[in-house]
């Protein structure tokens, strides 16, 4: 019988990253290798398949229609390569190796501090890489398998995934500390102008729990959308250019330390977002999963 050639999984590795980065140099950095070296193992594959993957110009990388299909492919095979090595950390010690968690910028800079030296006390042998993006991006990495679990807050739209919830995570008003006297101790949903509320841009779940919490169709109309960290956002509250509405675990990391600010909780049936831990589903790592998430509830 004929030998059969298959595709390495590094030349899919290279394949999957120059679609990612769109640049052979970035795509080169991200797989630790030279630009000739990427470009070398992209050539033998398009040899080996007998197919144009990648159109070639000076100023523009453009992925041929058979290209597409066979990244979305060369995805799914790295992430099933991926989970044999999750196989055989699952049938070892919980939490050892390698894990790559993606974690969104409300949670991140609120509760890694608390959880990251219970982690490195209990599980010296974790290896935890960290990626802080919004919730999409967070989500579809996820997916892509670029990553194995999420620190998310829910309720959002991820996929086909499994989860553990943590604990409730209040949302409260915030605005500048001159405004206090004239608003009760807590802040209905109607009486929330829309036209001076500051949010996060799209992508970002807290937002969407934001906007949902205030059930007037308006105030997603009028909301402006600001592409910006809540620290920002709370120095334009603090220099009167409007409101904004942070979760408890930012007003306890003491967000509001050294400005004006007030923050009142938020009555509203909805005015309250789920901590959780995501991956995907049918994961020979749920076990892992399952353990971090009872860990990172009682350390936060």
């Amino acid at each position: 019988m004929a030998a059969t050639y298959l595709p390495t999984l590094k030349q899919l590795q290279y394949l999957v990253a120059l679609r990612d980065h769109g640049h052979f140099g970035r795509a080169a950095e991200a797989c630790f290798v030279t630009q000739s070296t990427l470009s070398a193992g992209l050539r033998d594959l398009e040899t080996l398949i007998g197919v144009v993957l990648v159109e070639r110009t000076r100023r523009v990388v453009r992925f041929t229609p058979v290209g597409e299909r066979i990244v979305d492919k060369a995805r799914r095979v790295l992430r099933e390569a991926d989970e044999l090595g999750d196989l055989a950390r699952a049938a070892g010690r919980p939490l050892t190796g390698d894990m790559r968690m993606s974690v969104i910028p409300t949670i991140a800079p609120f509760m890694l501090p608390h959880i990251l030296p219970h982690l490195r006390r209990d599980y010296p042998d974790l290896r935890l890489f960290l990626r802080e993006e919004p919730s999409a991006a967070a989500c579809e990495g996820l997916q892509n398998g670029r990553t194995d679990c999420v620190l998310l807050a829910l309720p959002f739209a991820c996929g086909e995934v499994a989860s553990a919830p943590l604990f409730d995570d209040r949302l409260f008003v915030a605005f500048q500390g001159s405004e206090a006297d004239s608003l009760p101790p807590a802040i209905a949903d109607d009486a929330i102008d829309g036209s001076r509320l500051l949010l996060l841009e799209d992508g970002h779940c807290l937002k969407d729990h934001a906007l949902a919490a205030c059930s007037r169709p308006e105030t997603r109309a009028e909301a402006t959308m600001l592409g910006t960290s809540l620290h920002t956002i709370v120095q334009m509250v603090d220099n009167g250019l409007g409101i904004t509405m942070l979760p408890e675990m930012a007003l306890k990391a003491g967000i509001l330390d050294h400005t004006s600010v007030t923050a009142r909780p938020l009555a509203a049936p909805d005015a309250v977002r789920q901590i959780a831990l995501v991956w995907r589903r049918a994961s020979p790592r749920e076990a892992d999963f399952r353990l971090l998430a009872e860990v990172l509830a009682q350390a936060r």
